[in-house]
């Protein structure tokens, strides 16, 4: 196989890590409220959902190790630690929406019947996949992710003819902030840093026989999917932005998706849609429930009933949470992505810095920063905002819920500066 060919491959595997059917639904429903600054949306949205996933293989290429070599320069009880919770968020979020996703757009148009009864069967066919190692998911996967990306790009294709053209006043006070927070949602940093390892270890390296040329194969193939998802991404806000006018005002993110949908591609394009956005949904999910169980029977002594445990309860968790609807999803994780993102994506940018720069002190003292100043941020979506009125002044970019960057560039600048300043 040649060096070209290699590239693209590898770039369609991390295009297919990151594209999720999910994340679908966030893009169309930012370009209704960003109206003429959807450009600006999208500058946000691409950095929380593309360059920091994309940074978080090239952490790995870097690390080739798993999850726990993240964090372990911080300390190994705490690399444990954010193990554990990368995992019981994946189980309790981007999972159970999978199955609201499905309900909603696959299910409720064309029966009436209630969410849990759609969770149940969902989650019980994910369990029944999981502890079979059905190779069917798999196969399906790779399949249908081209068709639906052809699919959308016909319905971005078509936006561009079909709309009035004319774009409205935006309704975000804050643009790319907005962009950059409902990119957290698409929860693909945390997919960098779970999966990352597996498409690293899985890649071809027969023509790359050196780290330095693996590693170049890498970037590559990252800059490929890079392109890729914001064709996608930016395509579909563009898209939403286009047809802003013709969306009730609290129209939710899968009414706008379906709705785009049907006036690009029709009622039958519309279901078709909509069968396999729930198809790739489903194997999203399986992939996060075998994940979680994996890492659970790695950490037991390979014990095949832990594997099956861990599977089940995850499966039960979906099933309840999965029965809610879409938005209420959405907004209870909010809390959680303000606390766990913003480690993530320090750990991943220390990972991808230069060695010399990431003493074990500068990763101490980064993530210990990032955390205290992420607290604010957390908070903000637990209690009244304006109990917290007072610290989030004085704390730049506090108003915004990323009161921690700042402070986490400086702490990393000090040390560094400190140390370099001895030599």
């Amino acid at each position: 196989m040649n060096k070209t060919k290699e590239i693209w491959i590898a770039g369609f595997a991390l295009f297919s890590l990151f594209f999720g059917a999910g994340n679908l639904i966030l893009p169309p429903n930012l370009g209704v409220n960003a109206g003429e600054d959807w450009w600006i949306v999208v500058l946000g949205f691409i950095a929380t959902a593309i360059i920091i996933p994309i940074l978080a293989i090239f952490a790995h290429a870097k690390l080739q190790g798993t999850l726990y070599d993240f964090g372990k320069k911080v300390s190994p009880v705490f690399s444990t630690l954010f193990c554990f919770l990368i995992y019981i968020i994946a189980i309790a979020i981007p999972s159970p929406r999978t199955a609201a996703v499905t309900h909603e757009m696959a299910i409720q148009p064309f029966f009436d019947s209630p969410a849990i009864l759609t969770s149940i069967i969902y989650f019980v066919l994910v369990f029944l996949f999981s502890v079979n190692r059905s190779r069917i998911i798999g196969l399906i996967g790779k399949f249908l992710t081209p068709i639906i990306v052809i699919i959308l790009f016909v319905i971005i294709g078509i936006s561009f003819f079909v709309s009035s053209g004319t774009l409205e006043v935006t309704s975000f006070k804050n643009p790319f902030i907005d962009g950059v927070l409902e990119g957290y949602q698409t929860f693909d940093a945390i997919a960098g840093v779970v999966v990352g390892a597996v498409i690293i270890i899985s890649l071809d390296y027969s023509n790359h026989n050196s780290f330095g040329e693996r590693k170049r194969l890498i970037r590559k193939a990252g800059l490929i999917a890079g392109i890729g998802l914001l064709l996608i991404y930016g395509g579909l806000i563009l898209s939403g932005a286009l047809f802003a006018s013709s969306f009730a005002e609290n129209a939710s993110r899968i009414d706008v998706l379906s709705g785009l949908s049907t006036q690009t591609l029709g009622s039958f394009g519309t279901t078709f849609l909509s069968v396999l956005v729930a198809l790739a949904c489903f194997t999203t999910a399986v992939g996060i429930v075998t994940g979680t169980a994996d890492y659970i029977k790695g950490i037991c002594n390979n014990s095949k009933a832990a594997y099956v445990a861990t599977a089940a309860i995850c499966s039960v968790i979906g099933i309840i949470v999965g029965s809610y609807n879409v938005g209420f999803i959405i907004d209870v994780a909010v809390p959680a992505l303000m606390f766990l993102y913003p480690i993530t994506i320090m750990l991943i940018l220390l990972n991808v810095v230069p060695e010399k720069y990431t003493s074990k002190i500068v990763f101490r003292a980064v993530i210990l920063v990032t955390f205290i100043f992420s607290i604010p941020d957390f908070l903000g979506f637990i209690i009244p905002r304006e109990n917290l009125t007072g610290i989030k002044s004085i704390i730049p970019l506090a108003e915004h819920s990323l009161g921690w960057v700042l402070p986490a560039i400086l702490v990393f600048v000090i040390f560094n500066v400190k140390k370099f300043g001895k030599a």
